[in-house]
């Protein structure tokens, strides 16, 4: 039982169109039964309104507030009405606007005791808290469990947010370890290793010009060429070392420009890409401004959830421009914990470049994060 429960769950939760299709032909079959056991018989024109007030609920998700209009009609000609609250409930599940919704809630319990209004006992004075609870109670409740259900849907929102940063910036912070301890061993190499093998280059060179003997001298020449091939080739460990720091292993292949449209596409925000003509950017240039992008779309995301989002690289008077300006958050921004590792590592990228590297507010409440490098830097 427990495992057919777990599976319709994910197939619930899946993406697919069809579990809303399905609710939605389950409310209107309520709405339909309820029509059915409580319309008493009346005019045809009466009935033809009543029936296309519960057909109108197909419609629900994308036409809120005009199917809640649309069923207004029922509770007037029968009583309370299942429709007209379902079409409420939809509505709150689509605004936060208290107004609108309290002047719902009241226009529906108006019309659900108006037919009522020319009896003596809806006068009576004893009366009026009963048919005020009877009336409103259903709306209000309609209105609660919609509420109710936008803000559920609004934390798992956020909190899928805050699990994509956390993840994030878990792996700057993988990456920061990783980095240190490369550039540790890149040292260790260089001030030890290559010192050492140095040494025995030139013992050996000497020993193979001052002996007479031929086997020492081929022994000699033997140990100072490899002794002279391993230090190439600790110079390109050490450099390949220096240069990693990257996600993985610094030997796999490093993001370029041709890259960064499908990074700006898979962002999740409403980003777009504008580039300019740019000359033949070296590979450390372009990686960082991959990373700048890459930091400033997270942080987007983290801080304006909702904004939009302009990229921008090209050259501006004699430097490569790497630019992204967001605007201003349209949804609720939720306080996350962040030490600004990021943003530090971007600076110190574009200082190693000879560049420089923004990052603040802009006048329209967003936020610019900019990498400038001048072209005779690159040179």
């Amino acid at each position: 039982m427990t495992s057919l429960m777990a599976r319709i769950t994910a197939w619930w939760h899946s993406g697919s169109r069809w579990p809303a299709v399905l609710l939605d032909a389950t409310l209107i079959a309520v709405a339909g039964a309820d029509l059915a056991f409580n319309h008493m018989p009346g005019n045809w024109w009466d009935d033809i309104v009543l029936v296309a007030g519960v057909i109108a609920l197909a419609v629900r998700r994308r036409f809120p507030l005009a199917v809640f209009i649309a069923t207004l009609p029922m509770p007037l000609l029968m009583g309370q009405s299942a429709a007209s609250l379902i079409a409420l409930f939809t509505v709150a599940c689509a605004t936060r606007n208290r107004w609108l919704l309290s002047g719902c809630a009241l226009v529906y319990a108006g019309l659900t005791i108006a037919p009522w209004w020319g009896g003596g006992d809806i006068l009576a004075e004893s009366a009026w808290p009963v048919w005020g609870v009877y009336s409103l109670a259903p709306a209000g409740a309609a209105v609660f469990l919609g509420q109710l259900l936008q803000t559920k849907q609004e934390l798992s929102r956020r909190l899928e947010e805050i699990s994509e940063v956390r993840e994030h910036e878990q792996a700057l912070a993988t990456q920061k370890v990783l980095a240190q301890e490369r550039a540790h061993l890149a040292r260790e190499m260089h001030d030890v290793v290559s010192h050492q093998v140095s040494l025995i280059a030139v013992r050996a060179g000497a020993l193979q010009v001052s002996t007479q003997e031929s086997v020492a001298k081929e022994a000699a020449d033997t140990i100072r060429t490899l002794a002279a091939r391993t230090l190439d080739e600790l110079r390109y460990m050490v450099s390949v070392l220096r240069a990693g720091g990257g996600a993985g292993n610094g030997l796999a292949p490093q993001p370029t420009l041709d890259q960064l449209g499908e990074l700006v596409d898979n962002a999740g925000l409403q980003a777009r890409l504008e580039t300019g003509p740019l000359p033949e950017l070296s590979p450390p240039l372009q990686r960082a401004i991959y990373r700048t992008v890459q930091e400033a779309l997270t942080n987007a995301r983290k801080h304006a959830p909702g904004a939009s989002v302009r990229v921008q690289v090209a050259q501006d008077d004699g430097a490569v421009l790497a630019e992204v300006i967001n605007a201003a958050p349209n949804r609720p921004v939720m306080p996350l914990p962040s030490a600004k590792h990021g943003l530090i590592g971007l600076k110190q990228r574009a200082e190693l470049l000879g560049g420089t590297f923004e990052a603040g507010p802009t006048n329209s409440a967003g936020w610019r994060v900019a990498l400038r490098v001048p072209l005779k830097a690159m040179s």
